[in-house]
């Protein structure tokens, strides 16, 4: 029985699935949502921007301030709670670097949409990296 379960998430339709199927699939487990910020593209800008903030950890708390909105949303429907962190900087390594104080990861197939092509090249494909590297078990949802 799984008792603490990572649930990496950002603005995409999986990662919500993701949730979801986490939640229902786990009523006694405590759930904690991972959103990364900060995530490196062609020209470091999102990193880049955020190095630049007075206060790095406020700046990626803002950030990530719409994916814990709706995953609020998507637990209250489902009455339960939720414990919400940020990361900062490679999706794959945060997710894969936090994932031993947790039972199991469960994520989405696929992350944001936008750039996805350019994303693939630089990042590679996350939920690919996390199976493969995580010391716990991980589940991925489409």
């Amino acid at each position: 029985m799984l008792s603490d379960i990572l649930v990496p998430m950002d603005d995409s339709e999986h990662a919500g699935h993701a949730l979801e199927y986490a939640l229902e699939n786990n009523p006694d487990a405590e759930i904690t949502v991972l959103n990364v910020v900060g995530v490196p593209s062609m020209l470091m800008g999102d990193a880049v921007g955020l190095s630049l903030e007075g206060d790095l950890d406020a700046a990626a708390e803002e950030r990530a301030a719409g994916v814990f909105e709706r995953a609020r949303m998507i637990a209250d429907e489902r009455d339960r709670e939720i414990e919400t962190i940020v990361g900062i900087g490679h999706p794959a390594r945060n997710i894969i670097d936090r994932a031993e104080a947790y039972d199991a990861v469960i994520l989405g197939s696929h992350g944001e949409d936008w750039g996805r092509a350019t994303r693939r090249f630089l990042v590679g494909n996350v939920a690919e990296t996390v199976s493969k590297r995580a010391p716990v078990p991980v589940t991925i949802v489409r």
